[in-house]
Parts: C-alpha cells; structure tokens; sequence
C-alpha cells in the first residue's frame, strides 16, 4: 500500500509501513504483467496484523509447478520477528495466518472491498505502481480473497481490464520469451521463470508463502501441450458496426431451418457472441494484406487501392506473393514507416466467403444457395461465418434453407473413437454390404439426432434394401416381352386391380415428394419400404401372379398387370434415385421401352393417377378387401402350421360378415378366389356362420375346407370339373386355345 494515509481514510485503520495486500497465484510467470488486484467489492475483508516468527518464507519448496527452486532460508531485509500487515479475506484470515505461521495474529479492521476501489498499490517486483479494481470473478475458494490481475494472460482479467481501461501490455513474446522490459528476467521461458520470480520476490520481502501445487491446466487439444493466454493485437470486425448484428439476427428469420430448432441455436449464439477476431498467426492462410503504421498501427490511407494491387499480384502468383513482397514495392519510400501485417485470416472467414467466391462465380450456381448442409457444429462456424459475411457484404443471407444433421455414434451411442476401436469405417462397408446400403443407412437414420451405425444395424438396412430390390426385380422380370409403344392398356381398360396400385402408387409419390421437399429422408424410407413389403408383395405382387402366369399372353388380364407394374417401376426408380442411386439407374436402364439416359436426368413419373367416380371400387374399399384378406391369409397360415393344408390352392374359404365388408366382396363376384389366393371362395350372411367358423373380428368369420376338384396341372387350382382323364380347367383351356378369359377386378 502506497499511501497509508489513504487507507486510513478508507478503513479507519493505520496500515503501517510496508503494509499491503495478500495475493495467491498459481502463474507466477504472469506477475510481471500484473496490472491491478481485484477484491469481491462485497466481501468482508480485515487487515490482519501479526509476526512472522523466522523472518522469511513459509513453505518447504518454492518456484515452478515442478517443484524447481528453494524458497528456504534468505529471511527478509528487515530479519527475524519482522511484524506484518496484510489485507486477506475475513473467512480466509485463520487459514492465512496458519499458512503464513504469523505469531500474535490479530485483526486490526473490517471493511468491505469496494472501501478499497482504486487504492493505489506498489508492484512487488519492478515497484509499479497499480490500483485495487472491484472484481465480481473473485472467490474465496481458495487463496487469500485477492486476485492478482494480468489483462494480457486471462480472459476474465482481461474483462476487468477493460471495464477498469487498464493496460494489456505483458513482457511475453510470442516465442514464449520474456523481453527486455522484464529486467531480470529478459530471455527466459515462462515456464523456467516461476523460480527466479520466487527468488526476487523472497529478496524484496514480498514472499509471503510458496509451496508446490497441482492444478489443471489448459491444454492444446490436439498436440496435448499446455498453452497460454497472452493478449495481442488483432483484427476484428465489429458486430455493431453498421448494425452487422441486428441486420443478421433479422436474415435468420427469412431462412427455412431443418429442424427448426436450427433458427432458434443460431439467434442464441448471435446474440451472446463479441466482435469476430478474424486474424490469426499461422504460416499459412490467406494473408491479411494490410499495411500498418509503425506509429500507432493504423492501416494506411490508400488501403483500398493498395489491397486491389495485391489482389492482382495473389491472382497471378499465388498468396506467396504477398508473403515474398517487399512493401517498397508497393509503397516507395513510405515503407519504413509502415509494418507488413504478417497476419492471415480465421479460415472460417475464407469458407464465410464461399457464397461470393464460388456461388456467384459460376453460371451453373445460384446466390443465395437453395441449400447450406453441415453438422450441428457450424452453427457456430461455417453457418455462421457464411450469414455474417454476407449480411455485411450483399444485405441478405447466403442461404434460403440451412439443413444440420448429428454425427455418427456406435450402438451404445459412444462418440466413434480409434482409441475405443469403435470407428465403422465408410468404405469397409462399402466393400462388404455396397455403398447403396451405406446410402440407405444414411437416409434411413434421422439424422436431427445422432446416428447410430453397428454390425446389427447395417444387416437389418441390409434386409429393407433387398426387400425393395426384389421388389423391382419381380417387377422386371415380369415385363418381359412388353413393349409400352405396342402393349399398354390405356387406364380406363385396365382391371380395377391394377388402377388401384396405380392409385397407391400415385398417393405415395405425393407423399414421398413432400417428404423430400421437407428433407425427411427417414420417412421416405419407411413409406417405400412399407410399399414394396405390404402394399406390392404382401397385397398386389402376389394376387397377379396367377394372372401373369396363365391368362392368355397378349390378352387385356395380363397386359393391364404389366402396365401396371411398368408405371410402378418406373416410379420406383425416381422415388430412390436420390438415395439408392446405383440401384436406381440399374432399374431405370432395364425397363422396356429403349435405352435411356441416366435416371438422374429425369423428373417425377407422370404416367400415374387415381381412382376417380368411374371407378368400381374406391380407395377405402380396396382398404377393406386388404383388410380382410390379411384375416384369411392368417388363418391359411396357421392352418398351414398345423398340417392340415398345403398350399393355400389346397383351400376354399367362406367369409362370414355384414355390411360395407359384405357389398365390397360380393362386388368382386368369382374373383374373389383369385384375391383370397384359394381355389374357391364364398361370401355369406354373418348369421349363417356355423359353430365351426373362426371368429378373425367384431364382425368377421371364416371357415376354410380342403377345396373339391381335382388340381389344374397348369394354374394348380382345384376345380370341380377336372376328371381322372383331363387335367386342365376351363380357365386354362380357354387361355391356351381360345380368346383368353375375362378379368374385371383382380
């Protein structure tokens, strides 16, 4: 304390000669920079008054965190019994006292620390002088209830700093070296330096207490080494000026963020982020070309005109034209008044700028983008960089939709690691499932969260893949010989069958490009999949079969079916380009009809509609028939199970039901049996259901017998007509020799 008359005024207390306040660091190093000591201004704090029984240092060891340096011995100028009076924190005064072995300690007065707001203190080592700051950062965790405070070497020193306009400067160079306004210390590492700083306070009296002590310490993340905090002068641009903040807060809300929560991270990490420092010391980069008076770093006059010169040099030679440059170049005789910035910028302004640099430089691009993708990260980086520096260049965003996706986990949802051996690498995948099963696991995770990926997962990806693959083989091989120039069966001749998985089609193809529109790659999965298991081979693929493979080649029955099929693979190839490509353009190649260019030069299918009044069933009817079809498909099952059936050929059926279900199926008259897939097939009144039919509902019984009539050879239908001498139908004769049956449903 400089001025103990001050202290007087301040605290009603004599401090006495040599009186000053206690400190505690754990970074000695940083002492020389110190700028100021902060106190809590609303803690209590004493003056505690005692002996120092030895005269010196307490503590066995002493200096650096390795345990260097002797702080034993040396006593203090004043020798032995020396009496003290230090300013500590009142609940930290016991702990200190012990710490410091003061004998007769006592507290001489109790204030608040705002009472010592601007108290002029002497520096410890160079005899400086500097203020008490109010700092609300101050604990009393540890220490002495006092901060020593370094504005170049912390973050929150550095805060304090500002609010109290004191100076950043700091006698470390960028080598780590202490310069020549250390003094003593001029050409020392910091981290060799805690011992002398140790030894030169112990000379002075200053060192009240030294010990070894471990404690966490910031580390480069990547190389594992420690690091340090040294303020310096950098370029930044500022968030205010121009409004840059305000104006980018309000392009977020002309962006369409996927998920929508995506608005909401950006706005937050906007509105609490500072001003962009957007220099950087590296040895490589895009250089800052600047040139700086040497005077007071301002940049020169002409900037504009002299960075346009350079930027003309860089085109031409590279960035290693600036680099190599000598400033007379460029500025004559006015060179050795200015400084070449060094400098190069954050690269997340170099990828901020490809909206200027790449989007609008070239024709098959648009600005703003219809789409910026990236992880959940680049919130705060690329996102971000992007909007700032568009919003500061062109007013507007750079983007009209940002999409973010989570990252890979393992199953367990572990952060993939090669120290955990936990890494699913893309391309072992690739080699043993194919990279359209890696593209379908992709699109088939939602992607807002994180990802899970793991053996069991890729098999079971590797199951819906075929399902739909087999799907779209049975489809081709089933258009073999039909030509749609020659063959097609125009709409309104097809078999109501067939218009509905046209119609089903359709339907899911709005749905899917909604799906696609709203980049939920999930959904569309799941609907396709969902398709080709329930729809096409649970349902539709498998009642044509019989129609396919026995009705007349060229007639109406069979035509319509591979119309049909034609329109559903060729939506199918579209619905999965995005996804599925290799397999998509396997599809789209195979289809009858000529060569054609890649499928990712075409558009949705437009040979697909609806069901319209025309129509002798509607969609809920049909959703009816599928209904009660999956029933009786369940109980051939099972009799299946028991033995007492083989193929469900082997069966005849009587369904029992009321109502909406009685109309639709007595509507498909005989050819119920083709969609039940049994030989026969009848419907009757709920109330004529004997005893021995199975209730499969409220309001559905079935009875299924072993089917009359000996097996067509041919179509392997049981039916009455077939005799011990003839062993094909009347189905199946008029399908070989005559016209071909008649179809109108199914």
């Amino acid at each position: 304390i400089t001025d103990a008359d001050d202290f007087r005024r301040r605290t009603g207390a004599d401090a006495g000669a040599g009186a000053g306040i206690a400190i505690w660091t754990t970074t000695p190093w940083t002492l020389p920079a110190n700028q100021a000591v902060a106190l809590h201004p609303e803690l209590d704090y004493v003056l505690l008054e005692g002996v120092l029984p030895d005269g010196g240092v307490r503590g066995e060891h002493g200096g650096d965190a390795n345990g260097g340096g002797d702080a034993r011995g040396g006593g203090t100028p004043d020798g032995d019994g020396k009496r003290i009076g230090v300013v500590v924190a009142e609940s930290l005064a016991e702990a200190c006292a012990a710490r410091y072995g003061l004998a007769q300690a006592s507290t001489a007065a109790r204030f608040k620390g705002a009472a010592l707001d601007g108290l002029r203190l002497r520096h410890p080592l160079d005899g400086r002088e500097v203020p008490v700051a109010p700092g609300g950062h101050v604990t009393t965790d540890a220490g002495t209830g006092a901060v020593h405070i370094a504005p170049a070497h912390g973050a929150d020193d550095h805060l304090l700093g500002l609010r109290h306009r004191l100076p950043a400067a700091t006698p470390v160079g960028g080598d780590g070296l202490f310069d020549q306004s250390a003094g003593e210390l001029a050409g020392k590492h910091i981290r060799k330096a805690d011992a002398d700083i140790a030894a030169a306070l112990r000379r002075r009296g200053a060192l009240l207490h030294a010990e070894d002590h471990l404690h966490s310490y910031p580390h480069c993340w990547r190389h594992k080494t420690p690091v340090i905090s040294r303020a310096t002068p950098q370029w930044f641009v500022g968030m205010e000026h121009e409004h840059l903040l305000q104006r980018s807060l309000a392009a977020c809300a002309g962006v369409r963020w996927t998920p929508a929560w995506g608005r909401a991270r950006m706005e937050g990490m906007l509105e609490a982020r500072p001003d962009w420092c957007v220099s950087r010391q590296r040895h490589w980069g895009v250089p800052i070309a600047l040139f700086t008076a040497k005077k007071d770093g301002a940049p020169h006059p002409r900037t504009r005109e002299l960075i346009e010169r350079v930027a003309r040099l860089v085109e031409k030679d590279g960035v290693e034209a600036w680099f190599e440059l000598d400033a007379r170049e460029l500025l004559g005789d006015e060179a050795r008044e200015y400084d070449k910035a060094t400098d190069t910028l954050d690269v997340w302004f170099d990828s901020g700028v490809t909206h200027a640099c790449v989007l609008e430089r070239r024709d098959e691009l648009a600005s703003p983008a219809d789409l910026y993708l990236e992880g959940s990260d680049q919130h705060r980086g690329w996102f971000q960089s992007s909007l700032l520096t568009s919003v500061a260049c062109r007013g507007r965003a750079p983007y009209k939709g940002v999409l973010t996706h989570g990252f890979t986990v393992d199953a367990r949802g572990q952060k993939m690691s090669k120290s955990r051996g936990n890494v699913v690498a893309p391309q072992k995948v690739i080699e043993r499932f194919g990279a359209d099963v890696l593209r379908l696991w992709v699109a088939a995770t939602d992607f807002s969260g994180e990802m899970a990926i793991s053996e069991e997962i890729l098999k079971r990806t590797t199951d819906a893949y075929r399902r739909i693959r087999n799907t779209a083989r049975f489809l081709l091989a089933n258009l073999h010989g039909f030509d749609p120039a020659q063959h097609a069966v125009a709409p309104a001749r097809m078999l109501a069958l067939d218009r509905w998985a046209v119609a089903a089609a359709a339907a899911l193809q709005r749905d899917i490009r909604g799906d696609y529109s709203e980049y939920v790659f999930h959904r569309i999965v799941h609907r396709i999949h969902n398709f080709c298991t329930t729809a096409m081979g649970g349902f539709y693929l498998d009642i044509i079969k019989d129609r396919l493979y026995t009705t007349a080649a060229g007639g109406v029955p069979r035509r319509s079916a591979q119309t049909a099929m034609h329109h559903i693979a060729q939506a199918l190839a579209r619905w999965i380009a995005p996804v599925l490509s290799f397999t998509a353009d396997e599809i789209h190649r195979a289809l009858p009809g000529g060569p054609r260019d890649a499928v990712f030069l075409y558009e949705w299918h437009d040979g697909l509609f609806d069901l319209d009044g025309g129509d002798a069933l509607t969609m809920d009817e049909w959703r009816r028939i599928i209904g009660i079809r999956g029933a009786v498909a369940g109980e051939l099952e099972r009799l299946r199970s028991d033995d007492s059936i083989g193929s469900s050929l082997d069966a005849g059926v009587e369904i029992f039901c009321d109502g909406g279900d009685r109309r639709v199926l007595e509507a498909l008259g005989g050819e119920l049996r083709f969609v039940m897939i049994t030989s026969e097939a009848a419907v009757r009144p709920l109330a004529d259901a004997g005893e021995d039919a199975v209730a499969v509902g409220d309001a559905l019984k079935l009875r299924v017998v072993h089917s009359g009539g000996m097996k067509c050879r041919r179509c392997w239908h049981h039916r009455e007509e077939l005799t011990d001498g003839r062993d094909l139908c009347d189905r199946c004769i008029t399908n070989i020799n005559g016209a071909g049956e008649v179809r109108l449903y199914a």
